[in-house]
């Protein structure tokens, strides 16, 4: 697998484990963190990433066998549209898109 300077790529969680405290461990725990950018290639495999100020302890240069791909999704882009709360702090409810229905 190869990435270009400037895709985001996610970070396989294994190796934080330690470093991150609070998180959820188990099946249902994150496989992969944050969406990163890939600032350099170092060699045929590893790649330099650029991390939060979080993680500044860890080293920010990883194997591609720690990283994925980060592929935009259309359906997880979200209109960013005003809501008019009235004065009794509700909102009208309009359905988005019908998914299913049954016959």
């Amino acid at each position: 697998m190869e990435f270009l300077i400037g895709d985001k790529v996610y970070l396989k969680v294994s190796p934080f484990e330690i470093v991150i405290r609070g998180k959820k461990k188990g099946k249902l725990s994150p496989r992969y963190i944050n969406p990163y950018e890939i600032l350099e290639k170092i060699g045929p495999v590893a790649y330099k990433v650029a991390l939060l100020v979080a993680l500044a302890n860890i080293h920010n240069m990883f194997h591609v066998s720690q990283l994925q791909k980060h592929e935009l999704d259309p359906m997880q882009i979200f209109r960013n549209e005003t809501i008019e709360i009235q004065n009794d702090l509700t909102y009208p409810e309009e359905p988005v898109q019908i998914l299913d229905q049954m016959d």
